[in-house]
């Protein structure tokens, strides 16, 4: 992977989690939703050099359409050149972290 997805992954992760309704971010049903990095992995983020895919969980009250589309647009903004597919995995209960058991 090229040197300037690590930063990208972080960034993106940041932006995705700081959207308003966006309870955590998902790793896909078996983990496969990651961008791996030396000695780690950001969970929920996949960057290649055409394309960023998030997939979240979004808070029991949220719009997930709404919410869904602001990470869509909060990411392409800063990540113009990339297409941006987001998906939301689950709906957070008010006493769920969004973490996986």
């Amino acid at each position: 992977m090229p040197t300037e997805h690590h930063d990208d992954a972080d960034t993106v992760a940041d932006i995705a989690v700081a959207v308003p309704g966006v309870r955590s971010l998902h790793p896909g049903m078996y983990g496969e939703v990651a961008t791996y990095l030396p000695g780690r992995r950001v969970a929920g983020v996949r960057v290649t050099d055409q394309s960023i895919d998030v997939h979240v969980v979004v808070d029991a009250d949220a719009k997930v359409r709404h919410t869904a589309a602001a990470v869509r647009r909060a990411v392409a903004d800063a990540y113009p050149t990339r297409s941006v597919d987001v998906t939301v995995e689950d709906i957070a209960q008010d006493n769920d972290t969004g973490e996986l058991k």
